[in-house]
C-alpha cells in the first residue's frame, strides 16, 4: 500500500489506478476490519464509482487537485453531507449531516475519495478505543489490546494498511494516543490551524488533522487542510510557507529540551528505555543543543477535568436527558458529574488554564522543542476504559490520568506530535511526542522529517 504522496505521484503518472487503489485498500478493509473494527460505514461501490471517474478525467488530461484519485478514511465525528455520521454514539444511529466540515470540503477539493467513516469512541469522549457501535477498536500488533482512542479507527486503518490516511481530531490526545500505540505519525497542530465545525462545547481544546505512515504526508495534508474559514471563529489566518517544503530543507541548530516524564508520572520501563535511546541517536546524529531535565510544572488535571466534563457533559447532558440509558456508562457518569460543577468552577478552571499555558509558552524563549513520551504506558486490554493497574476514581476524565503527557498540550494549544520511536520485546510500537512554540508546526514538522530520516520506521508492518 503506497502512502499518500507515493499514490498521489502513481495516479498521477499513470502507473496504478485510482479504480485498482481503492480495490486494494477494500480488499484490506474486508480482511481485517472484522478483526481490528476500523471501520463503520464502507462506500464500496460509491468509493469505486468515484475512482473509475477519477481515472477517466486523468486519462483526459484533468486533475482534480493534488490527491486526484488517493482514498482516505474520516473519523465519525466529522460532519459530511450526505453520509451517515454516528459519532460513535447509538443515540446518533440515524443523523446525516447536510453540509460537510470544512477539512472535508477541502480534502474533497484535493481530490481525494472518501471510502468510509472510521470508528470512534461515543461522542470522542474517552482515550481508549471502547465502542458498543463499532466493537472496541484492536490494535493492529496485538488485537488483544486497544489501539487507542478516540481516533482509534483512524489509526488502525492506516497502520493496517486500509488507507493511506486518515483524518483525525484530538481535545486531549485523540491523534497522538492511538498514532503512539499504532506506530504512526500524528500532529495535533496549534489550535485553529485546521477550522473546525460544528462548533464544540470544547473548542478551546479540539483539533482537526490527518493521520499517516509519513511526516511528509502529514505535512503535504497540512499544507492543503490548513486556513481560515468563516464558520470558526478561532481558525488561523494562511500559512506563509510550505511545510512539505520544509521537511525537504536541512535542519537548522535547534534547542531542544527532553523531559523523560511530566509531574512525576511514572513511566512504564521499556518505553523509557526506547525513548532514551532515540534521544541519544538524536543527540549525537542532530544539530541540536539537548538538554535533559524533568520540568517542575504541576499538573493542570483538574483545570482539564473541569473544562472536559464541564464541555462535553453540559452540552450533551442537555440533548442526551432523556437517551442516557444509551449511552457508554462512563460518557454517562461524565454527563451526571458535569451537573455538580456551577460557572464559578468552570471560570477557575479557565484561569487555570490560562496560567498553565503561560507557563508552557515561557519554556519555549529558551528553547526551540520540548519532547517527552507520548504515552507513559503500554497498550492495555481492548475492552477496558483505563490500565489493569489504574485505582479507580470519580473523575469525568479517568482516561487523562494514563495520559498526561497529551491534553496539557491541548490546554496550551501548542503543536505536539507523535513519532514512533522504537519497539518493546514484545513488539509493540513505542511514540516520543515533540513539541513546539505556538504556531511553529514548521519547526515541528521539519525536526520529526530528519528523526525519520534517522530512524525510519514505515518499513516495519503489523503481522496481519
Amino acid at each position: 500500500m503506497p502512502d499518500v504522496i507515493g499514490a498521489a505521484q502513481q495516479i498521477r503518472r499513470g502507473e496504478i489506478s485510482s479504480e485498482k487503489l481503492v480495490g486494494n485498500c477494500l480488499q484490506q478493509i474486508k480482511s481485517h476490519n472484522p478483526t481490528l473494527n476500523a471501520f463503520g460505514d464502507v462506500y464500496d461501490e460509491q468509493a469505486l464509482e468515484d475512482a473509475k471517474n477519477c481515472d477517466r478525467e486523468r486519462q483526459s488530461g484533468k486533475s482534480r487537485g493534488p490527491l486526484h484519485g488517493v482514498p482516505f478514511g474520516v473519523k465519525d465525528l466529522f460532519s459530511t453531507a450526505g453520509l451517515r455520521t454516528t459519532k460513535g454514539s447509538l443515540t446518533s444511529l440515524d443523523n446525516v449531516p447536510e453540509s460537510d466540515a470544512p477539512i472535508i470540503e477541502r480534502l474533497r477539493a484535493a481530490g481525494a475519495i472518501i471510502i468510509g467513516k472510521t470508528a470512534t469512541t461515543e461522542f470522542g469522549w474517552t482515550g481508549s478505543s471502547y465502542s458498543r457501535v463499532f466493537g472496541h477498536g484492536r490494535n493492529p500488533w496485538n488485537p488483544a489490546l486497544t489501539s487507542g482512542g478516540s481516533s482509534s479507527g483512524s489509526a488502525i486503518s492506516v497502520a493496517a494498511r486500509m488507507v493511506p490516511a486518515a483524518l483525525g481530531s484530538d481535545g486531549g490526545g485523540s491523534v497522538r494516543i492511538p498514532g503512539a500505540f499504532c506506530g504512526i505519525f500524528a500532529l495535533k497542530a496549534s489550535l485553529g490551524r485546521i477550522p473546525t465545525w460544528p462548533w464544540s462545547a470544547t473548542e478551546m481544546l479540539s483539533h482537526a488533522g490527518p493521520m499517516t505512515r509519513t511526516v511528509r504526508d502529514s505535512a503535504l495534508l497540512f499544507d492543503l487542510l490548513s486556513g481560515p474559514d468563516a464558520r470558526d471563529h478561532q481558525a488561523l489566518p494562511a500559512k506563509n510557507e510550505s511545510w512539505l517544503a520544509r521537511c525537504d530543507q536541512p535542519l537548522p541548530a535547534l534547542r531542544v529540551h527532553y523531559s523523560p516524564t511530566l509531574f512525576n508520572t511514572p513511566v512504564d520501563d521499556q518505553i523509557a528505555r526506547c525513548v532514551e535511546q532515540a534521544v541519544e541517536q538524536i543527540a549525537h546524529s542532530l544539530p541540536v543543543t539537548l538538554t535533559a531535565r524533568p520540568l517542575d510544572w504541576s499538573s493542570p488535571f483538574e483545570t482539564f477535568d473541569t473544562l472536559w466534563s464541564g464541555g462535553r457533559g453540559v452540552a450533551y447532558g442537555a440533548a442526551l436527558q432523556q437517551q442516557l440509558d444509551q449511552l457508554d456508562p462512563g460518557f454517562a457518569a461524565l454527563i451526571e458529574r458535569a451537573q455538580r460543577l456551577n460557572l464559578a468552577d468552570y471560570l477557575a478552571a479557565q484561569k487555570q488554564r490560562a496560567a498553565f499555558a503561560g507557563q508552557v509558552h515561557a519554556l519555549f524563549d529558551s528553547v526551540d522543542l520540548l519532547i517527552t513520551p507520548t504515552l507513559p504506558v503500554l497498550p492495555f486490554a481492548a475492552d477496558r476504559h483505563v490500565p489493569e493497574n489504574q485505582v479507580p476514581g470519580d473523575s469525568g476524565v479517568e482516561w487523562a490520568r494514563w495520559t498526561p503527557f497529551t491534553w496539557p498540550f491541548n490546554l496550551s494549544g501548542n503543536p505536539a506530535a507523535t513519532i514512533p520511536c522504537g519497539f518493546t520485546q514484545q513488539g509493540l510500537p513505542v511514540g516520543l511526542q515533540v513539541i513546539g512554540r505556538r504556531y511553529a508546526e514548521g519547526d515541528v514538522l521539519q525536526f520529526c522529517a530528519a528523526l525519520e530520516a534517522l530512524m525510519p520506521w514505515d518499513q516495519h508492518q503489523p503481522s496481519l
